[in-house]
């Protein structure tokens, strides 16, 4: 059987099982094999495109072909990744107001904001880091990673639900427009570059199975 993707969250294991969601101190791991993962992100899958800009300080192992792979980011973006970092936001718009998603277990603060806005400011705060990065990968081709100053201590306050949800979504609207310019803008291709990806693929199984039989 051909692997594609393997996961361990420690959440899982007590109670509850699946419904469990993650919380401090769980562990949550996801491994996709070279092909799913390259398929992800030449889609423009957010989560998987970050893992190409990763600071060297936080990769636990990296091998000459991961290596190649982190020097070799450019293949992977295009404009596709502006319609997955879109369509996240509006997941997470959506969540705010228990429209699709929201997991939330205060029905006082619905009762008296209409929604709950503790959960609200978390999805917004995601929602807007999103945004954020889409953006910055549709201008410069890179996401920088840690997320850098003023940005970080902006999203920091969200958390820590020091701005006015009314400031929140004006700030996420002024991103989603931006991003939504960026979608057909001539700055980055079109498409990815799949004879690159295919290459890569090509020659690092080639060269794995090599080495182990």
């Amino acid at each position: 059987m051909r692997f594609e993707q393997y996961e361990r969250h420690t959440a899982w294991d007590r109670p509850g099982g699946l419904a469990n969601r993650s919380g401090a101190g769980d562990l949550d791991v996801i491994i996709y094999s070279a092909r799913k993962w390259a398929r992800l992100a030449l889609a423009g899958n957010p989560t998987v495109l970050l893992v190409l800009f990763a600071p060297d300080q936080e990769v636990v192992f990296r091998d000459e072909v991961g290596a190649e792979l982190a020097a070799n980011a450019h293949p992977f973006v295009s404009r596709l990744a502006a319609a997955r970092y879109l369509g996240y936001l509006m997941a997470q718009k959506a969540a705010t107001t228990g429209q699709a998603g929201a997991h939330t277990n205060r029905p006082e603060l619905v009762a008296v904001h209409g929604c709950d806005t503790k959960y609200a400011m978390h999805a917004l705060r995601l929602g807007l880091q999103s945004v954020l990065q889409g953006t910055e990968l549709l201008t410069t081709g890179r996401i920088t990673l840690p997320v850098p100053e003023p940005r970080r201590a902006y999203l920091r306050s969200i958390r820590r639900g020091e701005r006015p949800i009314a400031e929140v979504l004006d700030a996420v609207s002024a991103a989603e427009a931006r991003l939504a310019q960026l979608r057909d803008s001539p700055a980055i291709a079109e498409q990815p570059d799949r004879r690159w990806v295919d290459d890569w693929l090509h020659r690092s199984y080639l060269n794995f199975m090599a080495r182990n039989h």
